[in-house]
Order: C-alpha cells, then sequence, then structure tokens
C-alpha cells in the first residue's frame, strides 16, 4: 500500500510538471511572432502555403491541455502563424485549477466544452467566411470534441487536430466529426509513456477511463460509429524524422513551434501529409473499427 502511494505521488508529480511546463500566458490570449527564434526553429518569417482559396482568412482557436495556457502553447501558436495561418485565440478552460484537478472535473469540463462551442457559434457567425480551425492538447482534446458534440447542427469548423490526445482509444468521435466541414487530424506516439501510458491507467484519460490513452496508442472506431463521419479523420503516429521538427515524440513533441510551422500548418491548411522516414511503410493510421 505504501509503495502504491508513493507511486501514486511519484506519478501525479511528473504529470504536473510535463503539464505545467512553461509560463503562464493569459485568457484568450493573442500571440505575437517570436523575436528570438530558437537556432533550429522556424524564422519570423511567414512560410509560402498557398492555400486552395487565398481570398478566405483562417483563424484557430486552440485548447491547451490539463496545465492551462502556457508558454509552450504561445510556442505552438507562433509556429501556426509562421506558417499562414491569421489569427488566434488560446482558451483556458481549466478555471485556475490546473493539473490532476482539472483531469478529473468532468462535470466542469462539460461546461467549459459548452463554454467553447458558444465561442465558436459567436465567431462564425460573425465571420462567416472566415475558416476556423480547433487545435487541442492532451486534456484539451476532450473539451475540443465535447464542443464540436455541442454545436447546433448548422454549424461546422473546417479542420479539428488532436495533438496528443488524452481521450480514451475507443471514444466515438462520430457526433464531433459531422461538425467538421473538411478533416480532422490526431497526432500520437508510442513514446509518450509517462503521461498517456502510466499516468492515464493510474488517474484516468479525460473521459474518466484508466487506459492508456489515444495520443499514445491512437483512436479506434468503435462499432456502432458512423464510417461516413470517420472518412475524414486521419491518424498520424510518430516518425523519428520529426526530430528535425523539435518533436522528440514525448507529450510536448508535437507542440514545438518548427513542427507547427512545417508539420501542422501544410496538413491544416492544404492537406499536406507530415514527412515520413524511408523505412515507414505508412505514416497515416487509420482508425480501425473495434471488433
Amino acid at each position: 500500500m505504501k509503495f502504491m502511494a508513493r507511486l501514486s505521488l511519484i506519478l501525479c508529480t511528473a504529470w504536473t510538471v510535463a503539464t505545467l511546463f512553461g509560463s503562464a500566458t493569459i485568457l484568450h490570449a493573442q500571440v505575437a511572432p517570436a523575436t528570438r527564434p530558437a537556432s533550429n526553429a522556424p524564422t519570423t518569417q511567414r512560410l509560402a502555403t498557398a492555400r486552395p482559396d487565398p481570398e478566405r482568412k483562417t483563424y484557430v482557436l486552440h485548447l491547451p491541455g490539463i496545465g492551462g495556457l502556457r508558454g509552450l502553447d504561445r510556442v505552438l501558436i507562433r509556429g501556426l502563424s509562421v506558417g499562414g495561418f491569421d489569427k488566434f485565440d488560446a482558451y483556458d478552460w481549466t478555471e485556475n485549477n490546473p493539473g490532476i484537478p482539472a483531469l478529473l472535473a468532468r462535470e466542469r469540463n462539460q461546461k467549459q466544452a459548452e463554454r467553447v462551442a458558444r465561442m465558436i457559434v459567436a465567431f462564425t457567425t460573425k465571420n462567416p467566411n472566415v475558416d476556423v480551425h480547433l487545435v487541442a492538447h492532451s486534456g484539451g482534446t476532450g473539451i475540443a470534441v465535447w464542443a464540436l458534440e455541442a454545436l447546433p447542427p448548422n454549424v461546422t469548423i473546417h479542420t479539428l487536430t488532436l495533438l496528443a490526445s488524452a481521450l480514451s482509444p475507443d471514444y466515438d468521435l462520430s457526433k464531433a466529426l459531422t461538425h467538421v466541414d473538411h478533416k480532422a487530424y490526431a497526432f500520437t506516439s508510442l513514446n509518450d509513456t509517462l503521461v498517456l501510458g502510466i499516468g492515464t491507467k493510474m488517474f484516468a484519460t479525460i473521459d474518466g477511463k484508466k487506459v492508456e490513452a489515444a495520443g499514445r496508442v491512437g483512436f479506434i472506431m468503435p462499432p456502432d460509429a458512423n464510417a461516413k463521419d470517420y472518412a475524414k479523420f486521419e491518424q498520424f503516429p510518430y516518425d523519428p524524422c520529426w526530430m528535425q521538427f523539435d518533436n522528440l515524440g514525448d507529450h510536448i513533441g508535437p507542440m514545438h513551434s518548427a513542427f507547427a510551422a512545417k508539420v501542422l500548418a501544410p496538413l491544416m491548411l492544404n492537406d499536406v501529409h507530415p514527412p515520413a522516414s524511408p523505412t515507414t511503410p505508412a505514416t497515416t493510421k487509420p482508425a480501425v473499427p473495434n471488433e
């Protein structure tokens, strides 16, 4: 018993350190370009990213993990800005109560998801010609999916991107996907052992299951899910060649600026698939039916 209590404390501390990485940012932060990028990070000059419709503006709404809005979220948005996106907001759904309490606050999280849904409705009503891209990390992916589920039938976003999702693998994304008019993407990594392996098995996923999370092992399409909706959903397991973009395959790997600018932005704007190692058979992992 003492061993299990000690192990629980160690994992709780480790998860908190991982998810509270960086310095806090403000609610609804408008993120400016970096003035001193890292040596191998993208420069502040925007990449020449060709859009299918150059006349349409783009808006990114980012939902952080259970650590709340941190410096690393600002780094992600900076990279997306370099990659060609126009306007950004980042929303802290943890109500200044981050970490494990935010993970387990299911009723509060559902209310926060409804608030995010109202934010999306308000923005799309005011800006009907702007493509909305919803991006979420870790526990924030649960808020993102529940927000889409809460949208009115006539409201959609352009893309959904789930980074290191803390949802359970068999969570049915069908209802959320009906509100995505283009594509939905998930980035996973078997290297994410501490947070989305040991951590979620001990403390639970954001939807309350004590299993390895989808951000580690991938989503599995439930037998009664809508196959038509899942056709717009693609998963990308970690590829070692992404180390050139500062992504080591850990829990915060896909949050780095270079990865956001050179992998996430081209994918979200133009459906350009991430680079893959020559020895990797396929980068895309479909959400196969759960039999």
